[in-house]
């Protein structure tokens, strides 16, 4: 089995939709993790390092860094490219009817979940929530 990450930002957080979320996840895949962090702006750096010199960048590390997110580790076949196709496109404006972005997304930046794009992306970045993909404690500076 696959495994891989979403994470609700802040803007999700912050309006009280996790449950909502995770209740599409559940009925798609197996939930094998959950973690409540407020990544610090070394952490959220590194995590979108290879944004890094874009013009949206900053703002991107401000706004991850502004409040708790959710991270949720998530398995089952070929999870990766279905979780995609139930977040939508980054532009809630955009993302086809129904799914996550287009659901509860605010806009381009404010579009409520992250999902890795690749299993190659999923094993990097699991590490910065999850040890050995269990729910566990991991060295990350929190707030």
């Amino acid at each position: 089995m696959e495994k891989t990450l979403l994470f609700i930002k802040p803007d999700g957080v912050k309006r009280k939709i996790v449950g909502e979320i995770f209740s599409i996840l559940e009925k798609n895949f197996t939930i094998e993790g959950i973690r409540m962090v407020r990544m610090d702006r070394t952490t959220a750096e590194k995590f979108y390092e290879m944004h890094t010199g874009k013009p949206f960048f900053e703002s991107l590390v401000e706004y991850i860094t502004s409040g708790t997110i959710v991270a949720v580790l998530l398995s089952g076949k070929n999870v990766v490219k279905r979780l995609r196709e139930i977040v939508g496109s980054t532009d809630p404006k955009k993302a086809k009817q129904g799914t996550l972005r287009n659901l509860y997304g605010i806009d381009i930046q404010k579009n409520t979940v992250h999902a890795s794009d690749s299993i190659k992306s999923a094993k990097r970045e699991i590490s910065f929530f999850f040890k050995k993909g269990k729910n566990e404690n991991i060295d990350i500076k929190l707030r």
